[in-house]
């Protein structure tokens, strides 16, 4: 504890010694000379992943493969990637699945082709300057914001639900449940992120962060703004369905394992998982229908994913097929996309030497970057 402290001090003495910092030689520096210009080039970009299993096919079509080409297509960009590790304490954990789940999703985006000398990877729970920052930021938020928040309001509905109440007391919830957005918030504003990849059920929390980032800057004046209001980066994605209740989302906390197929799993497991998929009753030809046919059309747009196609010419092409010709098809894709990634996987995740020198260095260009921020919002509000 006091190690971290004192590291956080020297830091911060550092930085005020000089205006700008210097940046580690592997990262590009950003300007924030105009940080609500959308246009403003290079760009800051962050995003994060919670260390809670490993990701599914959803989140590898949905979220991951477009961190691999922000990456790759934007060379004169600041690219940031965490592992939010404090994000997944708003939920009991087990303490050594923890560690290994935070290892384990570090080993997950390498695998799928995160590179540590072209992006800063790092995880979130190694910088204590994000609690330090969301402390800060949560004392100017009110919480009546906080409660309008669909995340809350869904937590909430699940306690209700499963206590068989009408009504619960808000107090059944433990804080953090209420303030994460907050802490959300810290992370992106922290590196004074520019954008933000964001899928729609994350936009709320994005104009939270753009509201508190406004609050502060009119709160706490300087010369120049204090945070860019980060903005929405929109990615094509495609939203990936559960293969057991195509109306829900293909998820991590579903019941039924076989309602996801994971990065890890072996190719005899990808190809039963897909057999067991839910379709319909009609026998005859293949189409894609979203309101009339569901599954069919969930397992169409997980091929026309794994191909990188247009769903209605993927659909075209399959249109004499029957259900188990296309479940052969689309588990063949699916082995097709994530060999790669799997043979990757478990190679990196045997390297722990290679996997703590990714998170130490990662860890130390991200506090490099935030002590910069910290300098500046200590002093706005008095701290130093």
């Amino acid at each position: 504890m006091f190690l971290r402290v004192n590291r956080v001090c020297c830091a911060l003495q550092r930085f005020k010694s000089s205006s700008t910092g210097h940046l580690s030689k592997n990262f590009t520096s950003a300007s924030h000379a105009a940080p609500n210009d959308v246009t403003v080039k290079p760009r800051t970009i962050f995003s994060g992943i919670q260390p809670t299993g490993i990701p599914h096919l959803g989140n590898y079509l949905g979220a991951l493969s477009n961190w691999v080409k922000i990456q790759n297509e934007n060379p004169q960009d600041r690219v940031i990637f965490s592992v939010v590790g404090w994000h997944a304490l708003t939920l009991p954990q087990n303490p050594k699945e923890l560690v290994a789940s935070r290892r384990d999703m570090l080993a997950v985006l390498l695998a799928i082709g995160i590179d540590p000398k072209r992006s800063i990877l790092f995880h979130q729970d190694a910088n204590a300057m994000h609690t330090e920052l969301a402390w800060i930021l949560s004392c100017i938020t009110p919480t009546g914001k906080l409660r309008r928040m669909t995340s809350w309001k869904a937590r909430l509905a699940e306690s209700r639900n499963a206590n068989d109440e009408s009504e619960v007391d808000e107090s059944m919830l433990n804080a953090g449940l209420l303030t994460y957005p907050v802490l959300q918030a810290a992370d992106i504003l922290l590196y004074r992120a520019t954008h933000v990849p964001v899928g729609e059920d994350q936009r709320q929390h994005l104009e939270l962060s753009r509201d508190i980032a406004d609050t502060f800057n009119r709160t706490f004046k300087g010369s120049s703004r204090m945070f860019p209001l980060p903005t929405a980066l929109i990615t094509p994605s495609k939203r990936i369905l559960s293969l057991k209740d195509p109306s829900a989302k293909m998820s991590k906390s579903a019941a039924d394992p076989a309602s996801r197929i994971l990065l890890t799993d072996s190719a005899a497991q990808i190809a039963a998982k897909v057999r067991a998929a839910v379709t319909d009753s009609i026998t005859t030809g293949v189409t894609y229908d979203p309101s009339a046919r569901p599954g069919t059309s969930n397992l169409l747009t997980i091929l026309a994913a794994c191909v990188d196609e247009d769903v209605h010419d993927v659909a075209a092409r399959c249109a004499g097929m029957n259900h188990g010709e296309l479940k052969a098809e689309v588990a063949s894709a699916v082995e097709a996309l994530v060999t790669g990634p799997r043979a990757e996987f478990e190679r990196i995740r045997g390297d722990v030497g290679y996997l703590d020198q990714v998170a130490q260095e990662g860890a130390a260009a991200a506090y490099e970057l935030s002590a910069q921020t910290m300098v500046q919002v200590r002093a706005r509000v008095g701290l130093n």
